[in-house]
């Protein structure tokens, strides 16, 4: 039996369980991205493991929330992050650089690597085929220090596109589609794998902002893979090699096709 496009990130980070929908399983991280307005409770517990640099291969602190200084109390946070990223390993992204979960697929985002963000929308990052899922300031601080990532192991929704966007339709309107379906508890417990011959039709930010509103469908997650779409638009940035083409098996087997 072949494996969904995340069935196959989540076995090739698996550290601890089964993949069996809703038993625990624990997966290694990759990356880590937070913001301000979460950032500094985050920062505050990796201190206090006592951990001298992060463990991921990547963790990028961003300043794009609480960018206006009406007290001291933001100041603070950003000169506190802005030391402890110095210290520890961790990218910094000053103010005005732009907003995390974009920003992060732009510049730091692969193929088939795993990221948790203590930011919601974090699963932008499945424009271009990552396991990206929004978690708390801990799991975050957490997976700095090496540990595991837990969650229940998600069902697995297919979500097929057809056709091509028309004039004055956009991506955000396939979402909109998507949530009237579903509903907006209607991904709880699932991973949105998007197939079908449409998603040929979609540039890597159109597929972004399709995984990005995923958050509010209540998913774990939203993917798309990562074919020469997304080759392109890495290129267009300078990182063509950090591609690789991630695709599910043709017999994938999914809980639910849409």
């Amino acid at each position: 039996m072949g494996l969904t496009l995340a069935q196959k990130l989540i076995k090739s980070h698996l550290v601890e369980g089964e993949m069996k929908v809703g038993t625990e399983i624990g997966l290694r991280i990759d990356q880590t991205l937070t913001q301000d307005a979460t950032g500094t409770m985050a920062y505050l517990e990796f201190e206090a493991m006592g951990v001298d640099r992060v463990k991921t291969e990547r963790s990028v602190a961003y300043i794009d929330h609480n960018t206006l200084q009406t007290g001291f109390e933001n100041a603070d946070d950003h000169r506190f992050i802005q030391t402890v990223t110095k210290k520890h390993g961790i990218y910094y992204s000053r103010p005005g650089n732009g907003i995390c979960h974009q920003v992060h697929l732009e510049r730091f985002g692969i193929p088939g690597k795993t990221l948790i963000g203590s930011d919601s929308h974090t699963p932008t990052g499945g424009g271009i085929g990552m396991l990206a899922m929004g978690a708390g300031g801990m799991d975050v601080a957490v997976a700095m220090g090496g540990g595991t990532y837990y969650i229940p192991m998600p069902k697995m929704t297919r979500i097929n596109l057809t056709g091509y966007l028309k004039p004055w339709v956009s991506a955000k309107d396939v979402i909109l589609e998507v949530l009237r379906i579903m509903s907006v508890k209607g991904g709880v417990g699932k991973i949105i794998e998007y197939g079908g011959e449409g998603v040929k039709t979609l540039s890597v930010p159109e597929r972004a902002t399709i995984t990005n509103m995923g958050a509010e469908l209540g998913a774990t997650t939203s993917i798309f893979p990562s074919d020469e779409i997304t080759l392109a638009f890495l290129k267009a940035q300078g990182r063509e090699k950090d591609w690789t083409e991630i695709l599910p098996d043709d017999d994938a087997v999914y809980d639910e096709v849409i």
